[in-house]
């Protein structure tokens, strides 16, 4: 499998996973390959390997970690701007 199929894979996985949370994931297209990359990651050592296989991932282990990853940075951010913004409410 080439590079850049994983690349688009993750991204797109990476893409599924903040459209399924309704949260961006920061950094755009490599921000999406990045989150499907360590998503995928995730998911295969807390659920192995299963289901269907596309470009080296298994997608469904590779989307749920990616997901997890995505409500973990966007919470880290969320609390990360509450500090920068003392007295201040995120929006």
């Amino acid at each position: 499998m080439s590079i850049l199929w994983m690349l688009v894979v993750g991204g797109i996985i990476g893409w599924l996973a903040g459209l399924l949370t309704g949260r961006d994931v920061p950094g755009g297209i490599i921000g999406n390959i990045i989150a499907g990359f360590i998503g995928s990651w995730l998911g295969s050592l807390i659920l192995g390997s299963w289901g269907p296989v596309v470009g080296g991932f298994a997608i469904i282990p590779a989307i749920i970690g990616s997901i997890i990853l995505v409500l973990i940075v966007s919470f880290v951010l969320r609390k990360m701007g509450q500090n920068k913004n003392h007295g201040h409410h995120a929006k």
